[in-house]
């Protein structure tokens, strides 16, 4: 048989006004869209339900709003909601490949946020404090 597939992700360095420098898990992720593969670095977020994606990348990736009744509103901790839409698309976590709903929000404002929706089922992830997320396939 063979070994699971496992992949390691440093935390990534950033400055809090709060704390000073703070270590925050992050993972590198492609987002495909048909032929449209656009990687980017998003926050490993268990608190997010689904994972998000601003404006930019949603018209890097061909996405485009067919009708105004399709924009939803999600809010989180404490703030005001922000427009999305649900689209389904591809991710992939190192070489595992796998369908999953996607926020596409139509603002820029936004943090890329990988989140527990379609996605953390497939995965132990495990952090190692301040140093690395570990995404290993539990299939």
């Amino acid at each position: 048989t063979l070994s699971p597939m496992e992949v390691e992700f440093g935390f990534r360095r950033e400055s809090s006004d709060l704390f000073g420098p703070i270590w925050r898990p992050v993972a590198r992720v492609i987002v495909i869209n048909r032929r449209r593969r656009v990687p980017q670095l998003f926050y490993v977020d268990s608190g997010a339900d689904v994972t998000l994606i601003p404006k930019s990348v949603g018209d890097l990736l061909g996405l485009t709003l067919a009708s105004p009744q399709e924009i939803q509103e999600i809010k989180g901790i404490g703030e005001l909601g922000v427009p999305i839409v649900i689209r389904r698309l591809r991710l992939q976590v190192g070489s595992k490949v796998f369908p999953a709903r996607v926020a596409w929000c139509l603002l820029e404002e936004v943090p890329l946020l990988l989140g527990r929706l379609d996605c953390f089922r497939l995965f132990e992830i495990t952090f190692r404090h301040d140093l690395a997320t570990v995404f290993e396939s539990t299939s």
